[in-house]
């Protein structure tokens, strides 16, 4: 075997002990057993096992990207035999499941999912970013800017048209058919409230509602029928009113926004989730020293936030930070998980 070979069947593990400890033991045994079994005598095979990036989750989410691939077959009935299997039905034994998924593993259509990253616009997220608005407003009380990093296909930049339950406090759209209340540990957040002045997102491949619905509903994980609902329930709700999302490189784009002058009397939030670990290095670095300068130019009647929903470097977690300006003050709010089902509130 190897060394790059090696590397791709580890990912794939990695991405399984992930899937366990977000309770999607199908979503697992799946990706055991491509990243056991997964052989070169198919295209999608050697493509797979000659991967020349980082297979990694957080880096190239190779696994999520074949699974998302025969996802999208089952749910557009193009795998009928494999489908049986599938939640809602029950977990079925690793032999069962490896016998109907070997020959789908030869459809071309597959192939075309090896060459993006995943995007599930997971509106769950939403649960921790309005938390977040809500301390930026408790901080400073006025309209909010919007500035979405990775932003896909925008679902997460109409979060006040959800409605909440965090911890007890009840926040955005009362009347919302998509309702979020993430189970919660710890105090709620200030009750305040949250006025949206403008919102704007950047993606290198942005989504439309519209009309990309089954691609985002293909990467989430078959095993977690309350994500997929919700899902459709955010895409209906955007068709009639699609968020703007540019296409782009995120700091060259924010680099423009930044530039553009403050108005008075907004607070601009720059914000992202589960997006900066997929970003190269320099991009990172780039945009983190962009915003550090723009945060030395900013004012109390004009102040910049930036909300991020992320694992930090040598973590093994996810957590909700923001830093604020012309403070510079750093805040660790929340630990949580990557789905948004999860908030442990840390922020007194």
């Amino acid at each position: 075997m190897t060394e790059p070979e090696e590397q791709v069947r580890a990912a794939f593990v990695t991405q399984a002990g992930w899937c366990d400890r977000l309770g999607a033991p199908f979503t697992a045994l799946l990706c055991r057993l491509l990243g056991d079994r997964l052989g070169r005598s198919t295209e999608l095979g050697r493509q797979v096992l000659r991967w020349p990036g980082n297979g990694d989750p957080f880096v190239d989410a190779l696994a999520l990207r074949l699974c998302g691939g025969l996802h999208a077959l089952v749910r557009r009935g193009d795998a009928p035999s494999l489908a049986q299997f599938y939640p809602p039905s029950d977990m079925p034994e690793a032999e069962s499941l490896w016998a109907a998924l070997r020959p789908v593993l030869a459809d071309p259509a597959l192939l075309p999912w090896l060459g993006g990253a995943p995007q599930t616009n997971e509106v769950g997220r939403a649960a921790l970013l309005m938390s977040g608005l809500l301390v930026i407003a408790d901080r400073f009380p006025q309209p909010l800017e919007l500035l979405e990093l990775g932003a896909s296909a925008g679902l997460n930049l109409h979060l006040d048209n959800y409605g909440y339950d965090l911890g007890g406090l009840h926040a955005g759209d009362p009347a919302s058919p998509l309702r979020l209340k993430p189970n919660w540990t710890g105090p709620p957040p200030p009750d305040r409230a949250v006025a949206i002045a403008g919102r704007r997102g950047v993606d290198l491949n942005p989504l439309d509602p519209r009309q990309d619905g089954e691609r985002l509903l293909a990467y989430v994980w078959p095993d977690q029928q309350a994500r997929i609902a919700r899902l459709e329930t955010a895409l209906a709700l955007a068709a009639g009113d699609p968020p703007l999302v540019d296409r782009g490189d995120a700091a060259e784009w924010l680099e423009a926004r930044l530039a553009e002058p403050a108005a008075g009397g907004v607070t601009r939030v720059v914000l992202h989730s589960v997006a900066f670990h997929y970003f190269p290095a320099a991009t990172q670095a780039r945009i983190t020293a962009m915003i550090a300068e723009a945060g030395a130019t900013a004012a109390e009647e004009s102040p910049l936030a930036w909300l991020r929903y992320e694992t930090e470097p040598d973590e093994d977690r996810f957590t909700l930070r923001l830093r604020l300006w012309p403070s510079g003050e750093e805040r660790l709010l929340a630990s949580c998980d990557p789905h948004g089902n999860r908030v442990d509130w840390l922020a007194g």
